[in-house]
């Protein structure tokens, strides 16, 4: 998913040298790796591709600070830490969905350097010199030589710096300028004592965040405070200790000792006080090490949950690089007591979450991109690994109902942004009460839910939509049965593509019935099955693709199914065809049958092969990445689920085939210019990549009663998921892949907790109660294997 497309601009001979030398000599070595998967980790995956918030290094899970080096500060996309640049231009706080902050400077410093050290406060750095592992960064800056290390709890960032040269210490805080995906438009802090500055930044609205957004920031130094110097419109003043205004940078410095200088910052989205609360609470002591160890220990929790053993090291070490990856970027943006700021109406407010019977919040407030695509990814790697984290999302969104009136499909700043289409997030809920999650109100989730699939609500929106509710056309699609595109002479935002959200809004409509159907409210159950069957208006069987109609109803001409966007979403006709997870036994017949569907799905891949099934990948034509003219395309959402189809089509051994082609195609690489091969987009496509490597996928996104795990090829021999015991029955879930290779990829055999399983599936109930899954592979595909369907 991406917000504007971007092209990658590519020179093949500096590319050629990149696939040589960008890959350590660790990572291809068959060796024993070490004991915790976080010392897998390799941060520097795709980092030369990031986005604001996709590298990571300081940080918790889903915690509100995310400290490192920014290298671009100019703009989301190809913004942050950027592993190709050699400058550092601040270490920031926050790495958001459409959020930015403090951002700070080590520096030495002259008086008669002032003026040009606020103005540009950068430094040159070597990776030679840099240090980076999960909850830990340490850089050398070349132009003050002082080594810069970081670490993080939830809510405080934590510097050290060692100082090696010359001049007067001090740390200089953007208080101006830009910052990632926002311009800092105001900003002001205050000296509260020889240790502490306290102060703010306000975060400009964008055109995906409507609202300004403040940051306030707790900043305690372990040596004394000596001076104070602020640039204000250029022009640099003393002893200045209280200030608020515009264009304006501040440089605090500190008492030369033979120690390492310390500082601690808060952060807080609510005020100044709460960013101070948020520190003392968190980090109240001066131990930088132990907190490095501690985040290093809270990360190894996390990613130990799934133990994998087999496969190369490399294997390995890129898999728990994706499951990092897979709870990164969502974060939290409440208080340590609950309170958070709501942006929804017309002026911020601070409220607070419920607090349960010994005064703590029962959830936390989140801070997300969208869930376009989650129903394939999130949906089941959370659900199994990670329970608790959905039903932390489950009631932070209902939060945002009950103070906005709507159930968000990606929330920035304590507000709607609308991002992308439709009604995201019902998978999302009804997953997770089919799989048992079911601590959070569903009578109200159902009915934020239903009023999302109306006019006025999420299904009327289009793509960052904030003043009207016209581009969705939600309107049209209960009329006519389907969203035509062109929709509108008037474009009221971005992704009006009429063929796209009728197929997504189409697969929603059952999703929502299911849970209807639980909740025994038949007449809805019957008003969105009905409704889900608006996909079969856009099959063109003289074509055999989906393709658009526009408000006459006439099918577009002249049609190319291999023409990006054009009533598609990020995507052309010939991927779009089969985003039809919820029906796909009516797709094929649409088709003329299942064998007509496995020969055209098969030629699809066939095809996309020679690009690695990624239209960005970097070693492609140019070509190809500026059209994107590529018929299964993982390097974004809406086709990841293909590879799966051959499943429900009676040939699960080519789902088995394609699956492991795909990865070892497009998901194997480790390195800082290889990866995702497209936006990552916050988890998404990490867990996509841990599913696929397991060998497990959800077509429907799990939203069926008691919901099937279909089975494809782990790369693994054998792996363990350890479930959550409040919403599991079982400790662990087992899957053994007997005789597993590279090449032994086809399944033979399978058995289920010692009894014969000849589907390619099993169910959540499965899971529940403890299973351990059995697959015995082979070099040569069964075909008789897998091909049992209720």
């Amino acid at each position: 998913m991406k917000g504007a497309r971007s092209i990658l601009k590519i020179n093949l001979k500096r590319f050629a040298v990149w696939s040589v030398l960008c890959i350590p000599a660790w990572a291809n070595a068959q060796r024993i790796p070490p004991q915790r998967p976080v010392d897998l980790v390799y941060p520097l995956l795709d980092a030369a591709n990031s986005r604001w918030f996709y590298f990571s290094s300081a940080c918790r899970p889903f915690g509100m600070v995310s400290v490192f080096p920014d290298n671009i500060v100019t703009g989301d996309w190809n913004g942050g830490y950027r592993y190709k640049e050699d400058t550092i231009r601040y270490i920031s706080h926050i790495h958001e969905w459409q959020l930015s902050g403090v951002g700070v400077m080590p520096c030495t410093f002259s008086g008669d350097s002032l003026a040009a050290l606020l103005k540009d406060p950068s430094s040159v750095f070597s990776h030679k010199k840099e240090t980076i592992k999960p909850g830990y960064h340490s850089v050398f800056l070349d132009r003050y030589h002082i080594t810069a290390e970081v670490t993080a709890t939830g809510r405080v960032g934590l510097h050290r710096y060692r100082y090696a040269g010359k001049g007067s210490r001090g740390i200089v805080f953007q208080l101006s300028g830009n910052l990632g995906p926002s311009e800092i438009i105001a900003a002001g802090y205050e000296q509260v004592s020889d240790y502490e500055i306290r102060g703010y930044v306000v975060n400009g609205k964008t055109s995906r965040r409507p609202k300004p957004v403040t940051v306030y920031f707790s900043a305690i130094f372990k040596t004394p405070v000596t001076a104070i110097y602020l640039s204000e419109n250029n022009v640099v003043r003393s002893a200045v200790k209280q200030w608020k205004g515009t264009n304006g940078m501040l440089l605090v410095q500190l008492a030369n000792t033979t120690e390492p200088v310390e500082m601690k910052v808060g952060i807080s989205f609510t005020s100044q006080e709460a960013a101070a609360a948020n520190r003392l609470a968190e980090a109240p002591d001066w131990n930088f090490d132990q907190v490095v160890k501690a985040a290093g220990n809270e990360w190894n929790e996390m990613l130990g949950r799934i133990k994998v053993e087999g496969g190369t090291y490399k294997q390995q070490r890129r898999f728990y690089t994706d499951l990092w990856h897979a709870i990164q970027g969502r974060r939290v943006i409440s208080d340590i007591d609950g309170k958070y700021v709501d942006n929804t109406g017309s002026a911020s407010v601070v409220k607070q979450v419920p607090l349960n019977s010994q005064g703590k919040p029962e959830f936390s407030m989140y801070n997300s991109d969208a869930f376009w695509g989650a129903q394939w990814t999130l949906n089941t790697l959370w659900d199994l690994v990670y329970p608790e984290i959905t039903s932390g999302f489950c009631n932070s969104f209902l939060q945002y109902y009950k103070d906005g009136g709507l159930i968000p499909r990606g929330p920035a700043g304590g507000n709607y942004t609308f991002v992308m289409t439709g009604a995201q997030t019902t998978p999302f809920y009804v997953s997770a009460w089919q799989k048992g999650i079911r601590d959070f109100d569903v009578n109200l989730a159902y009915e934020g839910l239903r009023k999302d699939h109306f006019p006025g609500g999420m299904m009327a929106k289009a793509g960052y939509e904030h003043t009207t509710a016209k581009g969705g056309g939600i309107e049209q699609y209960i009329a006519k049965g389907y969203v035509p595109y062109p929709l509108s002479d008037t474009v009221y935002g971005m992704h009006m593509d009429g063929a796209s959200i009728t197929l997504e809004n189409a697969y929603q409509d059952w999703c929502l019935a299911q849970m209807a159907k639980e909740l025994g409210k038949q007449d809805d159950y019957r008003l969105f099955m009905e409704r889900s069957g608006n996909f079969k208006n856009l099959y063109n069987s003289q074509a055999g693709y989906m393709v658009p109609k526009d408000r006459e109803g006439k099918w577009r001409e002249p049609y190319d199914p291999l023409e990006d966007q054009h009533g598609f979403e990020e995507a052309n006709g010939a991927q779009a065809t089969w985003f039809v997870p919820h029906a796909l036994p009516e797709l094929f017949n649409l088709m003329g049958g299942k064998k007509n569907a496995v020969e055209k799905l098969n030629s699809q891949f066939e095809a996309a092969r020679a690009y690695r099934f990624s239209s960005e990948y970097q070693g492609n034509p140019p070509e190809m990445i500026k059209k994107q003219r590529i018929p299964v395309n993982y390097s974004n959402q809406p086709s990841i689920q293909t590879a799966f189809i051959f499943n429900y089509a009676g040939a699960p051994w080519l789902t088995q085939y394609w699956s492991r082609t795909v990865i070892d195609s497009a998901y194997s690489e480790l390195s800082p210019y290889l990866g995702y091969n497209g936006d990552e987009d916050q988890g998404l496509m990490g867990s996509l990549n841990v599913l696929m490597k397991t060998g497990l996928f959800q077509m429907t996104g799990g939203c069926e009663a008691d919901p099937r795990y279909e089975i494809s090829s782990p790369i693994f021999n054998r792996i363990t998921f350890v479930l959550n015991p409040k919403y599991y029955k079982a400790k662990t879930f087992v899957i053994e892949a007997r005789h597993n290779s590279a090449i032994n990829k086809y399944v033979q055999s399978a058995t289920l907790n010692g009894a014969p399983l000849n589907k390619f599936y099993f169910r959540q109930s499965d899971i529940n109660k403890g299973s351990t899954l059995i697959l015995n592979m082979g070099a040569e595909p069964d075909k008789s294997w897998g091909t049992a369907i209720e």
